[in-house]
């Protein structure tokens, strides 16, 4: 099941995937949004009506939003791909190296990413991104996945020469992050270390890579944080990029106006923002 956020009609809504076509969910199951039909543990009624009702809006008259428009807590590894160390000449990590993302840096599918007035080193970083369905604190890397409602597609979009000074400088300027387009649940991809990505500017392939390369899976990244802070249903923890990214390239590979980022991965979709300037 793919699910997402969107605006139609003047509304925030949130529904399944079908088709070219999607079925609106709040009604069906209650819940004004997805972050809350997750954490009400309304995945088996999203499921069935999903299954049971025709699409009510095609997918073409929508607004994507962020998958969980609003998320408690954005979560980022860096540094989790081998081939990424490599070419930022970064010594492996000793546990995951996580840092933090604000809500306004999120970008729907479709939607615009920003470069800030302040710099032109802007950079992209293809991710794959896991959507925490169950609370919880102090999990077990083994009972990791329980807490997984599914997986989505981020782009890390990286102001570099602020990086340089500030982590969370670099990371946290406003609509920067686009994920989406969906959330595809667990049961439709059961091993998320088996999904291959893909990342384009301007059509031309820039990163391309198997998820098995991350130096910390996704079950040691989700206990991991559940140690140093109590994960909520909607949390989203994206997994770290793979070798490609534009400040290791000579000459560097800054995105400009006008140019269009994809991020595809194998089993989920292919998330598409336009570089825009602030």
């Amino acid at each position: 099941m793919k699910l997402l956020s969107f605006v139609a009609g003047g509304k925030e809504l949130f529904g399944a995937a079908s088709g070219d076509g999607v079925v609106t969910l709040n009604n069906r199951v209650g819940q004004a949004n997805l972050r809350a039909a997750l954490a009400a543990g309304a995945m088996d009624a999203m499921r069935k009506a999903a299954k049971e009702a025709k699409p009510d809006r095609k997918l073409a008259d929508i607004k994507f939003l962020p998958v969980i428009p609003r998320p408690e807590r954005i979560l980022c590894a860096g540094i989790n791909y081998r081939s990424h160390a490599a070419e930022t000449g970064r010594e492996l990590p000793k546990q995951p190296s996580m840092f933090i993302r604000f809500t306004d840096t999120l970008v729907g599918h479709d939607g615009e990413m920003i470069r800030p007035t302040v710099s032109d080193n802007f950079d992209f970083e293809g991710e794959l991104a896991v959507v925490i369905g169950k609370a919880g604190r102090h999990i077990k890397a083994e009972h990791a996945l329980d807490h997984v409602a599914g997986y989505t597609c981020f782009i890390d979009g990286s102001v570099r020469d602020y990086q340089k000074f500030s982590v969370t400088s670099g990371k946290n300027f406003p609509g920067t992050g686009p994920l989406g387009p969906w959330l595809v649940t667990t049961d439709e991809i059961p091993d998320p270390g088996k999904l291959t990505l893909t990342t384009r500017l301007n059509g031309v392939q820039v990163q391309h890579s198997p998820t098995d390369l991350l130096i910390y899976a996704i079950p040691q990244i989700v206990a991991f944080c559940s140690d140093f802070t109590a994960l909520s249903a909607g949390d989203i923890i994206a997994t770290g990029t793979p070798e490609g990214v534009g400040h290791s390239r000579k000459p560097p590979l800054w995105m400009k106006p006008g140019d269009v980022l994809e991020v595809e991965i194998a089993g989920i979709g292919t998330l598409r923002a336009r570089i825009v300037d602030e």
